[in-house]
Formats: structure tokens, C-alpha cells, sequence
């Protein structure tokens, strides 16, 4: 079975310096219906006014991942990690027992774009740890590319949990498959572009859910990005 969620329907916050899209229950948007997807628990696409950003705050127990779209994002923790992530580069923050952390766009004249993605972990209170790492559009460009996994698989960032993310950069015409084993979840979300999924078209925002199928099949008709989710069963 494959369920739509259009961009539209997700949940907004604006908070003036910031612009945030919730695609599950997140802050002061509570839908008991989206919760999160197995594992998965935050999907947030925020943009980030000039010269603005989040404040030191803390996190625990949750595999944040980071991705960003446009612009730059400054990292600073209290794991003594610093350093400013651009399109292409995948940060993985692993809370853990505890860690604070905060994100800042310090340009003067450009919105920083990016999505934050909270993932569940399958342990917890383990010592918080950070990683960083950089794949080229190449690497994306008409097929699924791992990003995160449980291993590092691929030159992918670890993440403590039995999932799975993937992106690809599509052409108009391109397509790609992602395989799903027995009982496994998966979650396609658009970043950008124009897709059809099993006759169904998706533009930036939307995303699909896929529960008890094979896998998954999209074609762009449009230049498009897109990200998917191999999940463990849950929620």
C-alpha cells in the first residue's frame, strides 16, 4: 500500500526568522495521525533567515541528520565540534546521553535551506558522537546513493539504528527502484522536482508511504531530488 502526503498538508510554523515544514507532530503542530513512520520522527524543511539561527539547546536519545539544500549552516557542540555544512555535505549527530548544539546561517544576504531529520535510536545513553561527510552530485545523479545507514555502508555516516536513507538526483526521464525486503518500511520524500510514484505524480514537499510492497518505482519529469527511507517496522 502506498499513501500520499502532500506537501500541503504538512504542519507550518513561521517564526519570522525562521520558516519550518513539519511532516510529522513537531513543536506546537500535533497530529496524532503523523507521529512519525517506524523509526523515523522528524522531517523538518526549515529556511533560515540572514544572520539568524537556532540557540544552544540541548538533545538525547535521537540520530539527527542534517541536510542542506541552499546556502550554509554553522555547527557548533558541546562535543568541541565546529564546522559549516553545505549542499552535498551529510551531518549525523548522535545525542546520545545528552549534547548541546547550535545551528546558525551567518550570511549577510542568503536564506540557508535544509532539512533536519530526527531518527529514533535503537539504543540509548550511549556517549554522544558527531560526523560529517560529503557526496558529490555525481554520486546521486539517476540513482539511489546511501547516505546513512547502520554500518557506514558505502562511505555512508553511522547511524544507531537499523535504517536506511538514500538520495537521488534526477533528470527528466530518469527513474529509480528502491527494493524493500519483507516487512520492511519505506518513506520517499520530495525534496524538489516533479516525480510520478505507481501513477501518481509528487512535487517538492510531497512524500509517500509504502507499507507491505516490494518496493518502490519514480520517475522525474523534471529536474528533482528526492530522498528515501528503508525502515524497521513500528508505528
Amino acid at each position: 500500500m502506498i499513501t500520499l502526503r502532500r506537501a500541503a498538508e504538512r504542519g507550518y510554523a513561521d517564526h519570522g526568522w525562521l520558516q519550518s515544514f513539519h511532516s510529522f507532530s513537531f513543536a506546537d503542530y500535533y497530529d496524532p495521525a503523523h507521529m512519525g513512520f517506524g523509526p523515523l520522527r522528524v522531517i523538518n524543511e526549515d529556511r533560515i533567515a540572514p544572520g539568524t539561527g537556532f540557540g544552544t539547546h540541548g538533545h538525547r536519545d535521537m540520530e539527527i541528520i542534517s541536510y542542506v539544500l541552499a546556502g550554509e549552516l554553522a555547527h557548533r557542540d558541546s562535543m568541541g565540534n565546529g564546522s559549516v555544512i553545505r549542499p552535498g555535505d551529510v551531518q549525523r549527530m548522535s545525542a546520545g546521553s545528552g549534547v548541546r548544539h547550535s545551528e546558525f546561517n551567518h550570511a549577510k544576504d542568503r536564506t540557508t535551506h535544509f532539512l533536519q531529520i530526527w531518527i529514533e535510536p535503537n539504543v540509548t545513553g550511549i556517549a554522544p558522537s558527531y560526523e560529517e561527510k560529503r557526496f558529490d552530485d555525481a554520486e546521486k545523479q539517476g540513482r539511489l546513493r546511501l547516505i546513512a545507514s547502520p554500518d557506514g555502508a558505502d562511505g555512508s555516516v553511522r547511524i544507531h539504528q537499523d535504517a536506511r536513507l538514500y538520495v537521488a538526483k534526477l533528470a527528466p526521464g530518469q527513474g529509480v527502484r528502491a527494493e524493500l525486503a519483507a516487512g520492511r518500511l519505506g518513506y520517499l520524500h520530495l525534496v524538489r522536482g516533479g516525480v510520478t510514484v505507481h501513477g501518481e505524480r509528487l512535487e517538492g514537499g510531497d512524500a509517500a508511504r509504502i507499507v507491505a510492497e516490494s518496493g518502490v518505482e519514480a520517475r522525474a519529469d523534471a529536474d528533482s531530488e528526492l530522498l528515501f527511507f528503508d525502515l524497521p517496522p513500528g508505528r
